[in-house]
């Protein structure tokens, strides 16, 4: 058998195994990810548990929906944040920490890696907005099928910036609890970003600045419309779309910083 052949046997082979491996990897991450108890506890139980606290079954009326619903839905967002920042930034810290060399052994390509880390996260991510839009459907939220669809549609796509800022954090800083520090942070932003709780005056001025803000308010648009709790204000979807389009570019910019930086260093 000559070189040639030899050659295009294992290049066939390489082909042949790239498909079953991409699959096998993904669904031992997914597996993976969803046996940690820790980060399970944070991204579903966690959020679950603050919806129970702080909305379930206020009948009040909000909007087109109620209260109930004004507040699951914050809280599936946290979750499905949590769950993208986590996954992704756990992504970023196995790729500068060795495991991309192991990785770059195998016939998975850069691409297909980082397609699988994607939908790892956004299957995660579903787990708690399935979760929690399942137990307010089941405790009074109330609301159109258009406020059930779209809110939960943006809260799962919207998600998919967050998993940008764990790139984003974890490249740019070193060492393994990096990814625990992005989702810790995103506790702090959701404060800021009036997820948890309404604000006013100059502090809901400073959290309009703030990444969560954008992303949580388009969720809420189909149930509010733009008017916040307690009459604190009106905001445009021009100004939702605004946050959450500057933030992708900045958490884009600084993951494509930090890709940069480290492999200067390499």
């Amino acid at each position: 058998m000559s070189a040639t052949t030899v050659t295009d046997t294992a290049a066939a082979a390489g082909r042949r195994t790239t498909r079953p491996s991409a699959v096998a990897y993904a669904g031992l991450d997914l597996r993976r990810q969803l046996r940690d108890k820790v980060a399970m506890f944070f991204t579903v139980a966690l959020p679950a548990f603050l919806f129970f606290v702080f909305g379930m079954g206020d009948d009040e009326a909000y909007g087109s929906a109620n209260v109930a619903m004004y507040v699951m839905v914050s809280m599936a967002a946290y979750g499905a944040v949590t769950a993208t920042a986590t996954v992704a930034g756990v992504a970023a810290t196995e790729q500068t920490m060795g495991w991309g060399r192991q990785v770059a052994l195998t016939p998975l390509s850069s691409v297909a890696f980082v397609a699988i880390k994607t939908a790892v996260a956004m299957l995660v991510a579903a787990v708690p907005v399935a979760l929690i839009y399942v137990i307010g459907a089941a405790t009074g939220s109330s609301g159109n099928a258009v406020d059930w669809l779209a809110s939960a549609g943006i809260v799962w796509l919207g998600s998919a910036l967050f998993a940008v800022y764990g790139l984003a954090v974890c490249l740019v800083f070193k060492g393994d609890n990096t990814a625990g520090i992005a989702s810790g942070l995103i506790v702090i932003l959701s404060f800021l970003g009036n997820v948890f709780t309404p604000m006013d005056g100059v502090v809901l001025d400073i959290g309009r600045l703030t990444p969560l803000y954008g992303y949580a308010g388009l969720a809420r648009y189909p149930i509010s419309e733009g008017h916040l709790p307690a009459d604190a204000g009106h905001d445009p979807v021009w100004l939702l779309l605004a946050n959450v389009g500057v933030w992708t570019a900045i958490f884009t910019g600084v993951a494509v910083w930090g890709l940069r930086r480290r492999r200067e260093r390499v």
